[in-house]
């Protein structure tokens, strides 16, 4: 459940956001080399779209960032899409990845949105059931991005819930 609302970061947030992505993204070690993210891509990725951030108060995360929650927005006409959905590793499995969905999905609809688009990797075997959970489906592929980070053949499966 969260805690407190949810704020849009600034960009001199980026090295905290970078920091709490890089720390949720670590269970992405068996099959990708280095960091997830870097501030600078936070920023570039910002003047795109937005990152929501959850403080929790008294709560600093794993790279001190004092960020519990964070995940990147961006509206294009009528859809939406998420991504780098991002809970402190201490803060996991206390429900707080589903309000996050929510939260986004219910900010989407106020944006009008009709649809909402994600991609996940398929090496995450356990993210497809869990985003089907909220009514998202499988709607296609993507190639995984080759920077030479990945240590084995993978793409992305982009799932989709209509509003």
């Amino acid at each position: 459940m969260i805690l407190a609302p949810l704020r849009v970061a600034r960009a001199d947030e980026a090295p905290a956001v970078a920091a709490l992505v890089n720390a949720a993204f670590q269970v992405e070690a068996f099959f990708k080399r280095g960091d997830r993210t870097n501030p600078a891509e936070i920023v570039d990725l910002m003047q795109r779209g937005e990152f929501l951030v959850l403080d929790e108060p008294g709560v600093a995360g794993d790279a001190g960032t004092g960020l519990a929650a964070c995940v990147y927005a961006r509206v294009t006409g009528d859809r939406g899409y998420f991504g780098m959905l991002s809970i402190d590793p201490r803060l996991q499995g206390r429900g707080l990845g589903r309000s996050m969905v929510a939260a986004i999905e219910s900010r989407f609809r106020a944006q009008g949105c009709r649809a909402v688009d994600i991609h996940v990797v398929n090496l995450r075997e356990e993210l497809p059931p869990f985003y089907e959970r909220f009514g998202y489906v499988i709607s296609g592929t993507l190639p995984f991005p080759d920077d030479g980070s990945a240590t084995q053949p993978c793409h992305f499966i982009v799932m989709t819930k209509c509003m």
